[in-house]
């Protein structure tokens, strides 16, 4: 239930692109709030959906990846993600993501959560999924520009690296914690 008292969507005076690339896309939007205030440069940042996937083998195990991010300059350990198409049901996109960057497939699929990398600047959302009973069904098929590898691990060790902070990226920290949480 919606509290009476919630703040108010602000109201978009005028809006333009800064730059449209497909992965940088700016737009800075003149906003009047309901209380009278307004801001004449709010920026957001518009990127496609993106989904992630907790995938957990038919044994229990859970399918991490590495990849290198140029972004924090290092290699840390992820759940499969990557970027929903034109069109494209999240879930089709998890699964496909999942095929493509793993090889691992199949399973039982349902929505575990969806999240904002910041609802403040970002206009897209992270649909995590989780697959159980997911199996090897091929080798990795990769982009020309990822190079990922694949860790089959257990829960256990998957607290560790959790723990131990090899694992950086929130949007994959959330669900993989909600579903260790409910195990």
């Amino acid at each position: 239930m919606t509290p009476d008292n919630d703040p108010r969507p602000w109201t978009v005076e005028s809006s333009e692109y800064i730059h449209q690339l497909p992965w940088f896309t700016v737009r800075k939007d003149a906003i009047r709030m309901e209380s009278g205030g307004s801001i004449p440069d709010y920026f957001i940042l518009e990127y496609p959906d993106w989904i992630n996937v907790v995938a957990v083998t038919t044994d229990g195990q859970l399918v991490l990846i590495r990849q290198y991010r140029h972004g924090i300059a290092g290699v840390h350990y992820e759940l499969c993600a990557g970027v929903v198409d034109p069109n494209e049901d999240p879930l089709v996109a998890a699964q496909r993501e999942l095929l493509e960057e793993t090889g691992f497939g199949g399973g039982q699929w349902t929505p575990l959560m969806t999240l904002s990398a910041n609802p403040g600047t970002h206009a897209n959302l992270t649909h995590a999924f989780l697959a159980v009973g997911v199996e090897l069904q091929q080798a990795q098929h990769l982009e020309i520009t990822e190079e990922i590898t694949v860790h089959v691990v257990s829960p256990e060790r998957t607290w560790e690296i959790i723990n131990n902070g090899e694992m950086m990226q929130s949007l994959h920290l959330a669900p993989l914690l909600k579903y260790l949480a409910g195990r």
